[in-house]
């Protein structure tokens, strides 16, 4: 229980009253929802070579992510399921019953995904264990904890619209469209205010851009979004630009998303997930102004070889936001663990505020 006095801790004279949003570094977590499949569906997934070790990991429920280990930024993978049902009855958990094997935990308990709305979980019919099966019931789970811890550092919630076919799997996908985007909209604000949100348009005030905004007037001061939910467009290409179209520098919107580059009039944040590629353009971007997500490991890889490469570059990029799959280590890989130094919330950061230390930020 890293955290269970998080409430009482304050705030180190090492930190002032006008450190800024982009000026803090705090750990996330990926797939922040997910439970690993069972033993039963692993082992049918070997035979397709050791790409499924990828999926061999599991997060705690969101409330204990922030309240025992610190976490502020997390991830939600959503398919659409305007008609409810789709994902209610996963192809690999009747194969394995068939088989006789042990299916696991019924993902669709008192018929939660029987029910239209946005589902949450990895991959149709195979990986679809969630602490959270719905994206509604994910926002209830942050709003909840966040309402009372009113103080907190803002969390940042990362959505991933997921509608492409795989193979293999019999489930297809509903494509995202205009109607679908709004939905999601929709049910954000079936959960939170626009008041308990910082959106695009706070951000963008009377700029007409936000990269404008970010030059004028920098990110909101830290303690002006405490208690605020952040969230950001996970997905690239046509569904980002589609999310985009009709709303000039995200205007209306509330989602920030992660555009190609810096001068577009929507760019605030980026994903950018290799720290060991791309550590120079991260600096680059934190070091203008701009916020970033990284990762500090993939697929379980650095969990098994208890390798912190990866780890240690994301921090010290100055990536606002490093996530992780261990933010507490799994021992029967390794001790390898992603934490900031003395098990702090947030931290001066390295690059956009140099030269501050290590203290930590309730």
């Amino acid at each position: 229980m890293v955290h269970a006095l998080i409430a009482t801790v304050t705030l180190l004279p090492i930190i002032d009253d006008d450190v800024r949003l982009n000026q803090v570094q705090v750990i996330g977590t990926h797939n922040s929802y997910h439970i690993a499949p069972t033993a039963a569906i692993l082992d049918l997934l070997k035979v397709g070579g050791d790409r499924v070790k990828g999926l061999d990991y599991t997060h705690k429920p969101l409330a204990e992510q922030f309240q025992d280990l610190g976490i502020r930024q997390v991830e939600l993978d959503l398919f659409a399921d305007p008609d409810g049902g789709l994902y209610a009855s996963p192809a690999m958990r009747k194969t394995v019953k068939t088989l006789g094997k042990d299916p696991g935990p019924d993902p669709n308990v008192d018929g939660v995904l029987d029910r239209p709305g946005m589902k949450v979980l990895h991959v149709q019919d195979i990986d679809f264990l969630s602490t959270a099966p719905t994206f509604v019931a994910a926002l209830k789970q942050i709003k909840d904890w966040s309402i009372k811890h009113s103080k907190h550092v803002p969390i940042f919630v990362l959505v991933e619209l997921k509608d492409d076919a795989v193979l293999g799997t019999s489930t297809k996908p509903v494509e995202f469209d205009a109607s679908l985007l709004d939905a999601v909209e929709a049910e954000a604000l079936s959960v939170f205010d626009r008041s308990d949100l910082f959106t695009p348009d706070d951000l963008r005030g009377d700029s007409p851009s936000l990269p404008h905004a970010i030059a004028a007037k920098g990110w909101p001061r830290l303690d002006a979004l405490r208690g605020k939910v952040i969230l950001g467009l996970d997905n690239e290409g046509a569904l980002r630009d589609l999310y985009v179209q009709g709303h000039e520098a995200l205007k209306g919107r509330l989602m920030f998303a992660t555009m190609d580059g810096p001068d577009h009039a929507a760019a605030a944040w980026f994903k950018i997930n290799d720290p060991l590629r791309d550590f120079d353009r991260i600096q680059d971007l934190v070091r203008k102004g701009f916020l970033i997500r990284t990762r500090a490991d993939a697929d379980t890889r650095e969990a098994r070889a208890n390798d912190g490469t990866r780890r240690d570059k994301a921090l010290a990029s100055g990536a606002q936001f490093v996530s992780t799959d261990y933010p507490e280590p799994r021992l029967e890989f390794s001790g390898y663990q992603v934490k900031l130094p003395g098990k702090a919330v947030a931290r001066p950061n390295p690059v956009s505020l140099p030269g501050r230390g290590d203290g930590e930020l309730e």
